[in-house]
């Protein structure tokens, strides 16, 4: 009886550190301290998930991110092979700071490189993007190649489908309640000003 207690407690104490270091992976701006939280489930080829990332999330920051009275989450939840690769060319990144605005230059090119069913191809061009923000070819290339990263994302994928029922992009969750107004940013700011 004590081995097994023994052995449950070794697998939970794994469980957490896996755990802790998974969430230290989510790409997220603002005070940890923020009396509101904006989790955005997104895959980097959904259309509407770019129209969010320019409609709302720049008036965001300006208006709630930056004077630290919201914390925003951007979470990984590639629908295809394409989105999971510009997500892994995001997180090849290691400033927060420049994630961002390597996030936002993806959205903004959506159309540039989300194309084409050759997946080579459209590595390619993901990279062409990277380049901008102090990313060299090789460096995105051992990146694509690192399978742990790709794991990585996948679980968390899997884990946010577990807990939230994600049934499309973006899904978003305001103080861990799934936000199901318009995507606009008037209707947005109505719900973050009633949860301050």
């Amino acid at each position: 009886m004590k081995k097994t207690n023994k052995f449950f407690q070794i697998v939970f104490y794994f469980f957490l550190a896996f755990t802790v270091q998974v969430e230290s992976k989510v790409l997220s701006i603002g005070s940890p301290d923020a009396k509101i939280t904006v989790k955005v489930f997104s895959s980097l080829t959904c259309p509407h998930c770019a129209n969010f990332h320019t409609a709302v999330f720049n008036n965001l920051k300006k208006d709630y991110i930056d004077k630290g009275l919201v914390r925003f989450e951007h979470h990984a939840f590639p629908l295809d092979l394409a989105a999971l690769n510009a997500e892994v060319i995001v997180r090849c990144q290691t400033d927060n700071e420049k994630k961002f605005l390597l996030l936002e230059e993806i959205y903004k090119k959506q159309k540039f490189w989300a194309v084409g069913s050759d997946i080579k191809k459209i590595n390619i061009l993901i990279k062409e993007v990277g380049l901008g923000f102090n990313l060299s070819d090789d460096k995105m290339e051992k990146c694509l190649n690192n399978n742990n990263a790709q794991d990585e994302i996948l679980n968390q994928r899997i884990e946010a489908q577990k807990k939230y029922k994600i049934e499309s992009t973006p899904t978003i969750i305001i103080n861990e309640k799934k936000y199901t107004n318009k995507i606009d940013y008037k209707s947005f700011k109505k719900i973050i000003d009633k949860n301050l």
